[in-house]
């Protein structure tokens, strides 16, 4: 407590104020023994005149600091005029509330950081990211290391400039202490253990000319495997880095780690998915040896690529020699129906050198899958079909299928006598082979039960029926391969609608209305072209 005149003069002080102020006595001048903050309070609030460190009107507490220490002085005014000054240490106040605003800075920062870094399950983005965020509020440089690929390092890192820059360069990570550990997921060494000097060229980012003052490494948690390391830098004109703040880097660190992590088993599950689907999906079809072939499949689910529906088309080895055409269809529908029917078309090809024999070639395939882990059965229709002197002549098994439909050069529609039993249901089973002709212009339809089961129409409970699926055909007579499939599709999802529905697959057999042998170069073999 320290009693002022009006004049500015000291008339009392207590103990602790004379510990304080140790030139401070009765009689000095305020001016000379106390700080200027509290000298230039007291004349404001003799004279009522607001100055630039007055928080609010005369009387008001005013604050700063004493050595190391901050106060609030607040002034009291006496009977006779004078001012009594009670000085408050609120040294701990205020770095409580100092501490208590930077978590909330922070807690912001990482919500911030957390919802930009999820926002891509892309590994580069990620990185972009992480590097951009970390030199904005975190350090003035920062450089991203991935897992090593051999000698490659591959780098990702933001200077001052705010410029994210991906590169790869081939030196040694021991060169950093520390890296080489954060790099196999061990906790991260101390910054003061890092001489700046040591910090080698081609870690630091282009645009960062100045001294490194002060260096963090610390790794970046995955899921099981390290996502990478994180490096921070900072100029030697700014603070080195302190404990908090490092391990505060180290929570930023284990979110980006954390994303990135995701990022990267996206990739690599995507990666594996896009190689598996495309041995699923069915192949694109085209003319062989003078036939005209054409495929079109819809799975059930408007989200799913395969299902239980499947057609493949083996080219005979020339001209002369059959090839085999398969339509299928797996119980059930989505991925589980999928993998069967990778199975099938795949023990199909293997039973290829059987295939002039379609009744072999259909019980081996049914002991296949009898004796596989599968519960699910199936349906085939197959053609060996081989063009002679203009006509397409087909051998057609079904194995529990609908028989396939021909569309004659008239318009006239008719089913092909085939019929048999399913594969994977029974260990006996039987087929008949229907022989059929097709004359330039004449389709032949495979189909799956999804085209003629589609339920919709004006009631929308209506099967669209073989009758109708006949009627669509008689239209496309002398139509080529493709035209026929797009238009049977295009009627049977139209009948469908918005509703649900079952796989739908179709292949179209097509003489072509002319053909003929040509070279290519003069020296490849013929093939036909229309």
């Amino acid at each position: 407590m320290v009693v002022a005149d009006p004049s500015g003069g000291v008339v009392e002080l207590n103990a602790a104020a004379t510990v304080l102020f140790p030139g401070a006595i009765t009689g000095a001048w305020l001016q000379d023994v106390v700080p200027a903050w509290i000298a230039d309070a007291h004349t404001r609030l003799r004279v009522h005149v607001p100055g630039p460190r007055s928080s609010g009107p005369p009387g008001s507490p005013a604050h700063g600091r004493v050595g190391d220490r901050t106060f609030e002085a607040h002034p009291t005014r006496t009977d006779d005029g004078d001012v009594v000054w009670w000085l408050v240490d609120d040294t701990d106040r205020r770095l409580a509330e100092d501490a208590l605003r930077t978590e909330r800075e922070r807690t912001a920062f990482l919500a911030g950081a957390s919802s930009a870094l999820l926002s891509s399950l892309n590994v580069e983005r990620c990185m972009e990211v992480t590097a951009r965020l970390a030199a904005e509020h975190l350090a003035d440089a920062a450089v991203i290391v991935a897992p090593p690929r051999g000698r490659k390092v591959p780098l990702t890192s933001c200077g001052p400039d705010g410029a994210v820059v991906h590169r790869t360069v081939r030196d040694d990570v021991e060169q950093l202490p520390g890296l080489s550990d954060a790099l196999r997921g061990f906790p991260p060494v101390p910054s003061r253990w890092i001489d700046p000097s040591t910090v080698p060229g081609w870690v630091l980012p282009d645009g960062f000319t100045e001294p490194v003052g002060s260096a963090v490494v610390t790794p970046l948690p995955g899921h099981g495997v390290p996502a990478g390391a994180l490096i921070l830098l900072r100029s030697s004109h700014r603070a080195a880095f302190t404990e908090s703040e490092e391990i505060f880097a180290r929570l930023f660190a284990s979110r980006a780690g954390a994303a990135m992590s995701a990022a990267r088993m996206y990739a690599e599950q995507a990666a594996i998915t896009t190689t598996l689907m495309r041995e699923l999906l069915p192949p694109r079809l085209h003319t062989v040896h003078g036939v005209e072939f054409a495929g079109k499949y819809r799975p059930a689910g408007r989200t799913e690529r395969v299902g239980g529906d499947f057609y493949d088309v083996h080219p005979g080895t020339d001209e002369g020699q059959e090839s085999l055409v398969v339509l299928g269809d797996v119980c059930g529908k989505g991925l589980e129906a999928a993998v069967l029917t990778g199975k099938i078309r795949n023990t199909v090809q293997a039973l290829l050198p059987l295939a002039q024999d379609h009744q072999r070639l259909l019980g081996l395939l049914n002991g296949a899958l009898m004796n596989s882990h599968h519960t699910r059965f199936a349906t085939l229709a197959m053609a060996s079909v081989v063009r002679r002197a203009g006509i397409v002549h087909l051998r057609v098994t079904s194995a529990g299928h609908p028989p396939p439909l021909i569309v004659r050069a008239d318009g006239a529609v008719e089913q092909a006598k085939t019929r048999g039993t399913l594969v994977g249901a029974f260990w006996d089973i039987s087929s008949v082979t229907a022989h059929v002709e097709l004359a330039p212009g004449e389709t032949c339809l495979f189909f799956t039960d999804g085209i003629t089961e589609a339920r919709g129409g004006p009631l929308g409970d209506e099967l669209f029926g073989v009758e109708r699926l006949e009627t669509a055909l008689a239209q496309c007579a002398g139509m080529p391969a493709e035209a026929v499939v797009e238009h049977v599709q295009m009627l049977a999802s139209q009948w469908v609608g918005r509703g649900g529905h079952d796989d739908m697959a179709t292949v179209a057999v097509t003489a072509p209305h002319h053909a003929h042998l040509s070279a290519v170069n003069g020296h490849t073999r013929g093939r036909y072209t229309g």
